[in-house]
């Protein structure tokens, strides 16, 4: 019992010992471990606390960089406003010193024109004591009466003042004008009455019909700019007024007509009214218009019964339906005068077809004269050699305005033919003829000019609109041009009243994005 205490007592101080060696090997690596922590967390610490100040220096480096950014930006701004505040006062000096120097030369002028005209008046009195000096010098030397020495003075003087009698003359009809208005309108009632409802309507306008007035605004486009350049590409008047649902288009040259009206009528069913789209419907219908030219005068030939035609005599056949003599449709005189030959023909013994065919292509040349140099009688001539047609129709051709003596039937029933067309009561109307005459001849004049690529006469021929090439004619030049062509006219032209030229200039920029 003694000996197992003593031996129990050994044990629990020996695991005690053991126990207590163990504890503190435990609590020396727990220090060491928790020491080891600490430093870590020392370094970790440092360098964080490194890294903050270098993100620091960073940020106070941006902020240095765009602060000088941002102060060189707004020191140019300065710069740039000065700059413009000095070009703004150096302009606005300038201007006040053009506008001080031109109202000093207005000032200059209108002294000048008081001069001018009291100058004039001082002439006029001289002028005057100068003819009574005269007359009394003529009276005494030649024992003549005083009335007898006037005459003879007014005469000289008349002869060399013919320039000033014309322009105190033009000068008094304007005035007229003015005056006889009420006289005039009642001259122009009597006259248009005695025309007919056909004839103001296929050679005077067409009529658009338009399903909605709002159109009227569409094609008149933004400050005019659609109805321009309609009336600048196809070369007639476009008239739009309070008349509901329609619009006028006015032109005394039937063919232009035609191609306006019918490329107005696809612009207002296709909607897209705006200039590119209006030149590109106008080339569409002029192409379609010559090729229906080309059928309708196959159809002409076709009912006549004439064969074997050149297609280019066919073609300028359906292209006398767009001309016109002495206020006759050149087709529908054409055809009077084809059928009556052939009528007459067979009466007299002749070939009818060929007085029919010679009556067809009698005034061929016609559809000529808008294009080519020369009269429509050889014209025509040369253009039925030139495509194989026999000598009765050159000697038609020729015959019929008494160019050659008639040489078969068939050529005289031709001209007689012409001759009942032509003397037809209301066929014909002289004055038109002269005026479409000279309004052509307003028209050439105007093209015949270096730099022009077309020229419209308009308004009755009181306008004519020249549309120059931009790259070739200048603002200055255009200026020029409008005065050579007046001056050319004036000299070349017989017109009352004036005619007005109108020269257009327009440059266009073109580019495909492809």
């Amino acid at each position: 019992m003694p000996v197992a205490l003593v031996g129990g007592v050994v044990g629990f101080f020996i695991s005690k010992k053991i126990t207590s060696s163990k504890f503190n090997i435990y609590t020396n690596t727990a220090k060491a471990k928790a020491t080891a922590i600490e430093n870590e967390a020392k370094n970790v610490l440092h360098s964080a606390s490194l890294k903050v100040v270098e993100i620091q220096k960073d940020a106070q480096k941006r902020y240095d960089d765009a602060l000088e950014l941002a102060d060189k930006a707004l020191e140019n701004r300065d710069k740039e406003t000065a700059r413009r505040e000095r070009e703004f006062s150096a302009f606005q000096k300038g201007e006040l010193e053009h506008i001080k120097i031109e109202r000093s030369k207005a000032d200059s002028k209108l002294l000048n024109i008081k001069r001018n005209e009291k100058s004039l008046e001082n002439l006029k009195k001289e002028y005057h004591a100068k003819i009574d000096q005269a007359m009394k010098l003529a009276e005494n030397c030649a024992s003549l009466t005083k009335d007898e020495a006037k005459k003879i003075v007014l005469d000289k003087v008349q002869e060399n003042s013919r320039g000033d009698i014309a322009t105190m003359m033009k000068k008094i009809e304007n005035e007229a004008k003015d005056r006889a208005k009420k006289g005039a309108a009642y001259i122009l009632a009597q006259a248009t009455s005695s025309y007919a409802g056909e004839f103001a309507s296929e050679r005077l306008v067409n009529i658009v019909k338009l399903e909605d007035d709002e159109l009227k605004g569409r094609i008149i486009g933004k400050e005019g700019r659609n109805i321009k350049a309609l009336e600048t590409l196809l070369g007639v008047n476009i008239i739009i007024d309070e008349t509901p649902n329609e619009i006028l288009v006015s032109s005394f040259n039937l063919y232009r007509r035609t191609i306006a009206t019918k490329t107005l009528e696809l612009l207002i069913e296709d909607g897209r009214i705006q200039p590119a789209r209006i030149e590109e419907i106008f080339a569409k219908v002029s192409d379609e218009f010559e090729d229906s030219i080309l059928h309708e005068g196959e159809n002409i030939v076709y009912e006549m019964g004439i064969h074997a035609m050149n297609p280019e005599l066919i073609k300028l056949i359906g292209r006398l339906r767009y001309r016109a003599s002495y206020g006759q449709n050149a087709l529908a005189h054409t055809l009077e005068v084809a059928n009556l030959a052939g009528l007459m023909a067979a009466e007299l013994g002749g070939d009818p077809k060929k007085a029919r065919r010679a009556g067809l292509l009698h005034d061929i040349g016609k559809a000529l004269t808008h294009d080519q140099e020369g009269n429509h009688v050889d014209l025509g001539a040369e253009v039925c050699r030139k495509y194989g047609e026999g000598d009765i129709v050159i000697n038609a051709i020729y015959a019929h305005h008494g160019h050659e003596e008639m040489n078969t039937v068939e050529c005289a029933a031709v001209c007689a033919a012409d001759a009942l067309s032509a003397a037809r009561p209301g066929a014909r109307r002289e004055v038109l003829e002269s005026f479409l005459k000279r309004v052509e001849d307003i028209e050439d004049i105007a093209s015949e000019h270096s730099g022009v690529k077309q020229a419209y006469a308009i308004n009755a021929g009181r306008e004519v609109r020249v549309i120059v090439n931009a790259e070739l004619v200048n603002d200055s030049e255009a200026l020029l041009l409008a005065r050579e062509i007046a001056t050319n006219i004036e000299s070349r032209v017989q017109y009352p009243g004036e005619v007005k030229v109108n020269v257009i200039r327009e440059s266009r920029a073109i580019e495909y994005a492809r």
